[in-house]
């Protein structure tokens, strides 16, 4: 029996095949699986119009049997087997793929190449672009042939893990059977045998373990079932080994019970995809048990999301929006992503770029026969489709939780309390690029009641004379209530939003406005909720006290930016504002941030003091009478202003002493 060579630049290609197009050796059992599913397929959709085809559509099968003794796995199934002539054309030509060019000829014309018309085929033709995203509880029968495998290179994936390769197939009309046989590179041998039955069996000689490689293990029983779990659970044939089991022995004492090992076959896969049966016949602790079992979650899910698209891109998704954030989620080593699969054969365990950033808390998956991989199916060879997807479910994700947002707000507060920072940065993102996505789904607590309320919510209930969403940004909610101005604000029947996060005033200030209504930070200069009478009044006290105002700005040494008198303060006797982009907040926030401070922007502050309260006529009088005391009342009353806006003192000790003067005068 003479050795052949490979065809194409053979020693080459498979060299890079062994050693460089897959990234782990664990997918070579996906691929011997993905074409016996393949064989199956190809004698199915041969019966649907061969009726000397006989086989039952329950009795195909994929077989592993794993020998450690022999130091062999085999992969066999019951399909459509191949001749000599298709076997050496086949493996003697890597990347000749008789799945591809079974679904060109049968599949990839439509009906009038001879492919039965299917629900499907119809629908195209009925409308080419017709796009039906959202929840699909209709029939969701297979298609009479899904073939996966397409480039004629998955099976050499197993020369990474063996060095030699046995392949036994017969075709199902022909008498006889074929031998294949390699070793790698060095070429082949192909002979006539027997075999009493059609498909194909395929026996890896596993290679011998190394310091670096543990071979033996695709040979034990705990790891072939996580392998077939993980990529090949969706197989529509059932996946059968023999698995090793132990019975107590029958005539052993109850009081020392002796056991006894034995084998029984089992399935290994679950075969039908909890995203391919109708919705109604799922019901939630399926869900959930699902959900627990592939995504390593304690809790039950907040929310499950159904999609299912159909046109110009297909793909089904199954969506879980988790109850509680991962304990990494705010963390660099939190991974986003959802599962890929592609005719329910797991391709990618986190495929990131179907979800943007703002919605990396999705957990689930998508699946798509339509995806254009590449050679060894680990990445795609193209993102025109990818984006199609990945935009189909971030309007599906939104529109979700909108729903939620309006229809139960209980368990939308429990999502925003876990995830809602994350809308928040999302916003602030990319320039605002995302923000009309995010808008409407943010809180914040309110000063009525002091309840998470909407920005729709907000403005339904703003006064007819409202020009502005007034917001305070602080620590706490305690904290911004005594600030001056927000009592001042509220005092006068206004509404005003409480930012608590570091992000919130970022993302404010990125949105810009909402509904036509700009955002106001009532601890800034330009809000100003006077009449015109008591703005004509507090113009004219400025201008008379222009000279005082100068000197304590000269007195406080250019920590601020100017010096006025308001209206606004209520019983307090002063505090600061910004005037400018930087608010107060965001100056602290800017300045936790790692880097050099001294360029960091700070805010630009002016100290306004309540023209309404005794201390602005002792200050006028001080000017007149006493300026050194003045200087030194001025640093008392900005350190004030400061410690209620929550900032510190950088002269607490100086502070300190004038506070112990002024009490022992």
């Amino acid at each position: 029996m003479a050795k052949k060579q490979f065809k194409t630049e053979s020693k080459k290609l498979l060299d890079m095949m062994i050693n460089s197009i897959y990234t782990h050796k664990e997918v070579f059992l996906r691929e011997l699986i993905s074409n016996a599913s393949d064989a199956c397929d190809k004698l199915r959709f041969r019966s649907l119009t061969d009726d000397s085809v006989k086989t039952a559509l329950d009795a195909y099968e994929i077989r592993i049997d794993a020998d450690r003794d022999a130091h062999t796995l085999t992969i066999s199934d019951n399909g459509c087997g191949m001749t000599m002539e298709e076997l050496e054309k086949n493996l003697g030509t890597i990347a000749k793929s008789g799945s591809l060019e079974f679904k060109k000829e049968n599949l990839d014309e439509g009906p009038e190449s001879g492919a039965p018309e299917t629900a499907d085929t119809a629908e195209a033709e009925t409308d080419e672009n017709a796009s039906n995203v959202g929840n699909n509880d209709s029939d969701t029968e297979q298609k009479p042939v899904d073939i996966i495998g397409q480039f004629g290179v998955g099976f050499y994936s197993a020369f990474m893990v063996s060095d030699c390769i046995t392949v036994v197939s017969r075709a199902y009309d022909e008498q006889t059977a074929a031998r294949w046989e390699s070793k790698g590179v060095d070429g082949y041998t192909i002979e006539q045998c027997e075999k009493p039955e059609n498909g194909t069996v395929i026996t890896l000689h596993i290679k011998p373990d190394t310091d670096d490689e543990n071979y033996s293990e695709f040979l034990d029983e705990w790891k072939i079932r996580e392998l077939v779990k993980k990529y090949s659970d969706y197989i529509h044939y059932p996946i059968k080994m023999m698995v090793s089991k132990s019975r107590k022995k029958e005539d052993s004492p109850e009081d020392k019970p002796e056991y006894e090992q034995y084998f029984e076959e089992e399935t290994l896969n679950s075969m039908v995809p909890i995203w391919k049966r109708p919705q109604s016949q799922v019901s939630d602790e399926e869900y959930a048990s699902f959900y627990r079992d592939k995504f390593f979650d304690y809790e039950k899910p907040l929310k499950v999301i159904r999609q299912k698209s159909e046109g110009t891109s297909e793909f089904e998704a199954l969506l879980f929006i988790p109850a509680k954030a991962p304990y990494d989620y705010y963390s660099r080593e939190y991974e986003k992503g959802l599962q890929l699969y592609s005719s329910g054969v797991l391709i990618m365990d986190k495929c990131k770029d179907l979800l943007p950033d703002y919605f990396s808390f999705v957990r689930g998956l998508v699946d798509s026969a339509d995806l254009s991989l590449n050679i060894s199916r680990e990445m795609l060879q193209h993102d025109r489709q990818l984006k199609v997807i990945a935009k189909a479910v971030e309007k599906k994700v939104a529109s979700e939780l909108k729903k939620m947002l309006t229809d139960d707000r209980e368990k939308y507060e429990k999502f925003f309390a876990a995830f809602g920072t994350q809308l928040k940065y999302g916003i602030y993102a990319d320039f605002g690029m995302h923000k009309d996505v995010l808008k409407d789904l943010l809180l914040f607590t309110s000063s009525a009641e002091e309840k998470l309320v909407s920005l729709s919510e907000y403005i339904g209930r703003m006064k007819e004379d409202q020009k502005s969403i007034y917001y305070a940004a602080g620590e706490s909610v305690a904290a911004m209530k005594v600030l001056p101005q927000v009592e001042a604000v509220i005092g006068r029947g206004f509404e005003v939003l409480f930012l608590t996060e570091e992000v919130d005033e970022f993302a404010l200030k990125m949105l810009h406005d909402y509904d036509g209504k700009e955002f106001a930070n009532v601890c800034a200069d330009d809000v100003d909720l006077s009449t015109d009478a008591e703005k004509e009044l507090l113009e004219t006290e400025n201008k008379a006290s222009k000279d005082m105002f100068e000197y304590v700005k000269e007195q406080l040494g250019g920590a601020v930016g100017g010096v006025r008198f308001t209206n606004n303060l209520g019983k307090h006797p002063a505090c600061l504002s910004s005037e400018g982009e930087i608010s107060v907040n965001m100056e602290k926030t800017l300045s936790k941030m790692p880097g050099d401070k001294g360029i960091k922007p700070k805010a630009e502050l002016v100290l306004e003091i309540n023209m309404n309260h005794p201390i602005a006529e002792r200050m006028k009088n001080l000017f007149e009478t006493d300026k050194e005391k003045l200087g030194r009342y001025s640093k008392i009353l900005y350190a004030q202003a400061r410690l209620i806006s929550g900032l510190s003192l950088d002269n607490a000790a100086e502070v300190g002493e004038l506070v112990c003067d002024l009490m022992l005068e």
